[in-house]
């Protein structure tokens, strides 16, 4: 396992009413820290207020130097990140977040990109569209979302050099606006890459059609924001192994596998604790694993040589950890 890095400190510099419940903050970095390059499709870890850690990814131009963007949606459904966002985090505030990581980066050897996003899923496809036009790639964008007054970054992309690359859909719009997936695939050039984020329907919806349509995995790329509901009621408790000492954990039905190693004593690097960003990654020896990530692909999965502790659990008796 890779060390932790040390937090970076930053000072919300501008904090702005993007579309209704949504909002974004602008990041820069305080004295004797320094904002590291990123690389469009990135996200960051931000240090909430009220003690919770969230991933967000950054929604500005990947060249700038001198600020992170990022952009929230207030969530009844949320588990108390986007509530601190908007109610305890204002202009002025100083918050620790991570360098960036990107699990979501552009296929250079692609052709043609299509991005679809989902309502704030726009976010990271903003700073692919940003890159992809600074490299004069050729890319569409199709932003979907409820209304037109929940459409975040409408005047940005309209001023932008990608607006007649961009289509919005409305869901209260007229239908002959609204996004056909299946004929947006169907029009792609052929070796089209498409790029995926947003509501875990739409996500699925869009990739469902992706693969009816022949599309091979690794041309579809996704991102979630949270992991997906996963039914507890047949957990059952089982073992994890540490390989280096020999020492056996028990895991119960009640308590995650990252619980359990935290419990222990071992110092697993966490984050999102959903099976999303991938942070608590850790290699599996022995035992076979029961995937309920949203992290590894399918062939990563089918290699049961690693797992994501936070949500994941096992399907044999024991898991021997590489720890």
């Amino acid at each position: 396992m890779s060390e932790p890095q040390t937090p970076l400190l930053v000072r919300v510099a501008r904090k702005h009413t993007e579309a209704l419940d949504i909002c974004s903050l602008d990041l820069v970095a305080e004295p004797g820290h320094s904002l590291p390059a990123f690389s469009a499709g990135a996200h960051i870890d931000v240090a909430l207020p009220n003690g919770l850690v969230r991933q967000y990814s950054l929604c500005n131009p990947p060249g700038e130097t001198g600020r992170y963007q990022i952009a929230v949606l207030r969530d009844a459904a949320s588990r108390g990140g986007s509530q601190a966002v908007h109610d305890a985090v204002a202009e002025g505030s100083t918050l620790h977040i991570s360098a960036p990581k990107n699990h979501f980066p552009l296929a250079t050897e692609a052709a043609h990109h299509l991005l679809l996003a989902g309502g704030i899923g726009i976010t990271p496809l903003l700073a692919m569209a940003e890159r992809l036009t600074s490299q004069g790639e050729c890319f569409e964008l199709h932003h979907c979302t409820r209304s037109r007054d929940r459409t975040p970054f409408l005047e940005r992309v309209a001023a932008s050099a990608f607006a007649r690359h961009t289509h919005h859909h409305f869901d209260d719009g007229d239908a002959v606006q609204k996004l056909d997936i299946a004929a947006t695939l169907q029009r792609a050039p052929e070796g089209t890459h498409l790029y995926v984020c947003g509501p875990q329907g739409f996500m699925d919806a869009v990739l469902n059609a992706g693969r009816a349509a022949g599309w091979p995995e690794e041309r579809l790329h996704r991102e979630y924001f949270a992991g997906a509901p996963v039914d507890h009621a047949n957990d059952g408790s089982f073992e994890l192994e540490i390989a280096s000492s020999g020492r056996v954990i028990p895991v119960r039905a009640d308590q995650s596998a990252l619980a359990a190693l935290l419990a222990a004593g071992l110092d697993i690097p966490m984050s999102c604790e959903q099976g999303v960003c991938g942070t608590c990654l850790t290699r599996v020896k022995a035992g076979t694993p029961d995937h309920r990530d949203q992290y590894l692909t399918d062939e990563e999965r089918a290699a049961n040589d690693q797992f994501l502790p936070c949500c994941s659990r096992a399907s044999s008796a024991r898991l021997v950890l590489d720890l």
